[in-house]
């Protein structure tokens, strides 16, 4: 997963708005306390990252993988 397949992912899930404050705020214990924000600038993988948000907010599995690709047909 590209980063800007990450924002696509975040703003699909969560919102444009809702999302900027749950990559910025939320506190991701799988991340070693970081937020999403700071695990993608200390360099963790975008999908990582992903899935530990996804995780942290109970996102359902089916809306997880895949979402956010630019090209669908990938």
């Amino acid at each position: 997963m590209k980063l800007s397949e990450f924002r696509i992912a975040v703003d699909d899930e969560f919102g444009a708005g809702y999302g900027r404050v749950v990559v910025a705020d939320l506190v991701l214990p799988t991340l070693a306390g970081r937020t999403a924000e700071q695990a993608l600038a200390d360099g963790v993988p975008a999908r990582e990252v992903w899935n530990a948000l996804c995780d942290a907010t109970d996102v359902p599995s089916h809306r997880r993988y895949g979402v956010g690709r630019l090209d669908h047909r990938r």
